[in-house]
């Protein structure tokens, strides 16, 4: 568990880093194309404004952008799940994460935030409502256990720099078009146009990658760590066999933050080996089969 702490802090640090410098050299290479100091030192505000942005905030996109609401202590059934958050938050020795409601009848979950004094964890209506309470701790414990092993400061400083990546890319195109008498006096279209192409034709490579950054094995270990908390494994292999077998897709699923849920939050849950290879999420199958060893 000490061994991922370190290893999420230090890429968290590293990924940050190189979206600094990829932002900076785009801003050196346009500054020098135009003769103009200034797009320099908007690329270097740009960068760390992104970057703060994205260690701070991206719990708030990522739980906006998925449509999760703070769940209601006066509702009963909300009530449980807060109580579950809260005996088993103590039992792992952490502070209680704020609980959301996602209104979406699909079952899955996810935890976000960048530390565990500043977590928080969002479960769909579906989820609540289909699992028992065993089942239910099980996903809840895997979910706090991304928040102890700091699974989710990597993963949400990801959402805003994949979204930055992509926004990068639109905007090259647009500029493009409209400077494009400019750009055609004076030669400089040429290499906004190659750059533009290039971010175009490689953002969607550059964002699976940044996904894929945060190691698929965070998932084995969360559910091992969850394991080991609520003393019962398949309790969460349970809840894995009745999410996987749920046919609903997230009515707000998006490829920048399906990387954060429990499974994938995309109803295309058969895979080929090839596409497996590009999931951010582990076969389902094989994460029940380990837990059920475990209980073995």
């Amino acid at each position: 568990m000490y061994n991922a702490i370190a290893a999420n802090r230090f890429r968290t640090i590293l990924l940050m880093a190189i979206f600094f410098a990829v932002i900076v050299g785009i801003g050196w290479l346009l500054s020098y194309t135009y003769h103009d100091p200034s797009i320099l030192v908007i690329a270097v505000i740009v960068s760390v404004v992104m970057n703060w942005i994205s260690y701070f905030y991206s719990d708030r996109v990522a739980l906006a952008i998925n449509r999760a609401r703070l769940a209601d202590p006066h509702d009963l059934t909300q009530q449980k799940v807060i109580h579950l958050v809260e005996n088993l938050s103590i039992t792992a020795g952490i502070p209680t994460p704020r609980v959301y409601i996602i209104s979406d009848a699909s079952m899955n979950a996810f935890a976000t935030g960048r530390d565990p004094k500043h977590a928080s964890i969002a479960l769909t209506r579906g989820i609540i409502e289909a699992l028992d309470k065993t089942e239910l701790e099980g996903v809840i414990a895997h979910e706090l256990s991304h928040v102890k092993n700091y699974d989710i400061l990597l993963s949400t400083v990801v959402i805003t720099l994949v979204g930055a990546v992509t926004l990068l890319a639109d905007w090259f195109v647009r500029t493009r078009w409209l400077f494009r008498s400019r750009d055609d006096r004076d030669g400089a279209g040429s290499i906004l146009v190659v750059l533009g192409l290039v971010l175009i034709i490689f953002a969607p490579i550059f964002t699976t990658l940044l996904q894929l950054a945060i190691s698929r094995k965070r998932e084995f270990l969360a559910d091992a760590s969850g394991a080991m908390l609520t003393r019962y494994p398949e309790g969460l292999a349970k809840a894995l066999e009745k999410i996987a077998a749920n046919p609903k897709s997230l009515r707000t699923a998006n490829r920048a933050t399906a990387h954060l849920f429990i499974v994938s939050p995309f109803a295309d849950k058969v895979q080929t080996t090839i596409a497996s290879l590009w999931s951010t999420h582990p076969p389902v199958e094989q994460r029940i089969k380990l837990l059920r060893s475990m209980g073995a």
